[in-house]
């Protein structure tokens, strides 16, 4: 009898024993309320003039909102429309996508057999498939290609037109390199598949399907506010850069932060549907060569969390967007200014932060730090060419007389900063792994910095400058009072 009794009454025992345990704490799911609290202190952090996100989980979007301000004045909502450069590259390669699964695009099949124009002086060009577009493997890069001459295009075909005299850096599909023409052209492949503007299939095949009803690839249709350069601490109001936009697979999408829910959603998979599973798995996968896929490139997130992720700069906008495949999430930044310190990843780790039921870590002060540092040496240049003018005579005094080849020495550091300016494009260029910079592109979002190496080089030679009419002044003094 107690033998019987026994196990029911451990069973009893164990069962009230775990209902008083306590348990771990299911993580709380972010809210409007904790995503605005949060934001706002982003917002306090970075100083940004305006910006918006979107925090969306499965099937339903859990926050749309904007913070700050546009260059008008009006307050930035989830409906003002920003532009997100790059991360347009995803919607380049879900139009493109569309078309494989009709059947009018062949992904492994080379792009000169399914766009007529399309032409390079380098023969391997024949060799270049749709995925290798897609991928980022062509072969095509900003050091073989004028990407600065293909700006002034007035459309696709004009674009794909222009390649005509370009080459390739490397053989197809044996090497990553991030390179805009890639999706340009194939943005053109679209229009040739289709027979419609790229615009207009997107709008058709890609935004219309979703609901994204405020988003285009034409500044026409919907026009950003200017937006905005950080200069030393002060947001500057600027229009963005021209160049090819309207119509750019590369990087001419303009949305909203609602609209971009409505994208993000369906990029994990739920609610409305542009391609069969397997046709959105093959754009999340990475290429055998490189960690980049389809217009999205895997991350790490915060503790660790698997991401993709994209991000997009132009001059005056930046952005970027993620998806949490374990966990449904799907997260995008947006803001109307471009500075040295882009913060919008930042921003985007700390919402994916609280996906996850984590504390944030604090954002901002980057761009602060590094623009009062910038300013502080900018100061010092002003101030040592300033005192190297007034005590330059004094310098010539010394040396008058003295022999050219010691003298010449101690004018090469107050030439360097100039021959550090002259070749500033090409050294930055160097830093950005060989993508093509402009002189007018560095006085954008990289104002601080250009305008110090400026002071700087002109501290220099004009500190150089006043020492050497000293010095002939001095040696021509020093040769008359040896005449007499």
């Amino acid at each position: 009898m107690k033998a019987t009794l026994l196990g029911p009454l451990a069973g009893v025992v164990i069962a009230v024993a775990a209902t008083l345990a306590p348990h771990p704490a299911a993580h709380a799911e972010p809210t409007p309320t904790s995503i605005d609290d949060y934001m706002a202190e982003a917002v306090h952090g970075t100083g940004l003039p305006g910006l918006s996100v979107v925090v969306t989980k499965g099937d339903r979007l859990v926050h749309a909102a904007g913070y700050g301000h546009d260059s008008s004045g009006a307050p930035v909502t989830a409906d003002t429309p920003m532009r997100i450069a790059s991360v347009s590259k995803s919607f380049t390669a879900m139009a493109v996508m569309t078309l494989v699964e009709d059947g009018r695009i062949t992904l492994d099949a080379p792009v000169v057999d399914q766009l007529p124009g399309f032409t390079m002086a380098d023969s391997r060009h024949e060799n270049v498939t749709v995925r290798h577009l897609l991928n980022q493997t062509s072969g095509f890069s900003d050091t073989t290609i004028d990407v600065t001459a293909l700006e002034d295009a007035t459309s696709l075909a004009e674009y794909t037109a222009g390649l005509g005299s370009a080459s390739l850096a490397a053989d197809p599909g044996t090497r990553y390199e991030y390179c805009n023409v890639n999706y340009d052209l194939a943005a053109r492949l679209v229009e040739v598949a289709s027979g419609r503007s790229f615009g207009e299939y997107l709008k058709d095949r890609v935004f219309g399907p979703l609901g994204m009803s405020r988003s285009t690839v034409s500044s026409q249709e919907i026009a950003p506010a200017d937006g905005y350069n950080s200069v030393f601490g002060a947001w500057l109001s600027r229009r963005e850069l021209p160049g090819f936009l309207d119509s750019s697979g590369g990087g001419g999408v303009i949305t909203t932060a609602a609209d971009m829910g409505k994208w993000l959603i369906s990029q994990t998979g739920n609610g409305a549907q542009l391609v069969s599973p397997e046709g959105l798995r093959t754009m999340h996968t990475s290429s055998t060569v490189d960690d980049y896929a389809m217009g999205w490139m895997p991350d790490e997130g915060p503790g660790g969390v698997e991401m993709l992720v994209h991000p997009g700069n132009l001059f005056t906008y930046a952005a970027v967007q993620a998806v949490v495949p374990g966990s449904g999430y799907g997260v995008a930044v947006m803001t109307n200014s471009a500075s040295l310190h882009d913060d919008t990843y930042d921003i985007l780790n700390g919402l994916v932060a609280l996906s996850q039921g984590r504390q944030p870590d604090e954002v901002g002060g980057g761009r602060q730090l590094v623009e009062l540092v910038l300013g502080l040496i900018a100061l010092a240049a002003v101030g040592l060419g300033v005192l190297g003018v007034w005590r330059s005579q004094r310098w010539a005094r010394r040396r008058a007389g003295a022999a050219p080849w010691r003298v010449a020495p101690r004018f090469v550091p107050l030439l360097l900063p100039a021959a550090v300016f002259a070749a500033y494009p090409d050294l930055i260029s160097i830093v950005v792994n060989g993508r093509t910079v402009t002189w007018a592109q560095l006085t954008y979002f990289a104002a601080p910095l250009t305008i110090t190496l400026l002071l700087l080089a002109l501290s220099g030679t004009t500190t150089a400058i006043a020492r050497l009419i000293r010095l002939r002044s001095a040696t021509g003094t020093t040769g008359q009072s040896r005449g007499r």
